[in-house]
């Protein structure tokens, strides 16, 4: 039975790599409109579910829904034209060009003139808009005219999301958005992600229990492959077998 309140649903999804088992029987229910958070210690299986999702892997088992599609034997390029795009598919590649550049070249992506670099300068400023209204959004449009290498690096993530915006994503797959920042960063980049939240669906990987606390409608926490725990963060956080993985022996 579908449910139309999910965007995106797994059921039995499993990975097996020469007999270890990185994800075990996993079904997810991602609903729509919210922000979902895949938690769990190191080797939980976290990013090979990230991975599953968008099809850099093959499930061994199980299946894949999106809309009440069954995509899991899509391929990756199929699955970004749904509206399911992961931040680093599209990430700040172009270091030496300039914050609006970058997202102006996501934004040709999406329209299919990825290579058309002979277009008429106009027709390329005529994204400009759009671009500077997408750097608006996760706080950089003071920025546009910085070549991407002298961003800091918390304001590099931010417009990682940006470029990932400009696929205009249904669904938006965010890896570890707050990896490696100090507290001011991550602050900012969490009031993005709520930002650009609104009227979409995301699903992160995240390590900062604060961000995930802050900001998820709902967590799901994995452990060694499997669902252990899933549901609001005051629930989760108080049950003894997730405590137990982040405490205790869980880790590995």
């Amino acid at each position: 039975m579908i449910n139309a309140e999910n965007i995106l649903e797994t059921r039995g999804l499993t990975k097996e790599f020469k007999g270890f088992i990185a994800v075990k029987d996993v079904g997810l229910c991602i609903r729509r409109g919210t922000i979902h958070a895949l938690i769990g210690p190191n080797g939980a299986g976290k990013t090979t579910c990230f991975n599953l999702l968008t099809k850099f892997l093959e499930p061994t088992g199980g299946s894949i829904l999106y809309n009440g599609t069954d995509i899991t034997r899509e391929r990756p390029a199929d699955i970004a034209r749904r509206g399911v795009i992961r931040s680093f598919q599209i990430s700040a590649v172009f270091p030496h060009l300039t914050v609006l550049n970058n997202v102006r070249i996501a934004l040709q992506r999406k329209l299919g003139n990825s290579f058309h670099f002979w277009k008429s300068e106009r027709v390329l400023d005529e994204l400009n808009a759009r671009a500077l209204e997408l750097l608006r959004a996760v706080d950089l449009a003071g920025f546009a005219g910085t070549p991407t290498v002298e961003l800091p690096y918390g304001r590099k993530r931010a417009l990682e999301i940006a470029t990932t915006l400009a696929m205009d994503p249904e669904l938006m797959l965010l890896d570890e958005p707050t990896a490696g920042m100090g507290h001011e960063d991550v602050d900012r980049v969490t009031q993005v992600i709520k930002d650009v939240a609104k009227g979409r669906t995301v699903l992160m990987v995240e390590h900062n229990m604060s961000v995930v606390a802050g900001i998820s409608d709902t967590i799901t926490v994995l452990q060694r492959g499997s669902i252990i725990a899933e549901g609001p963060y005051a629930e989760v956080s108080r049950n003894p077998q997730v405590m137990e993985a982040y405490m205790g022996t869980g880790h590995g």
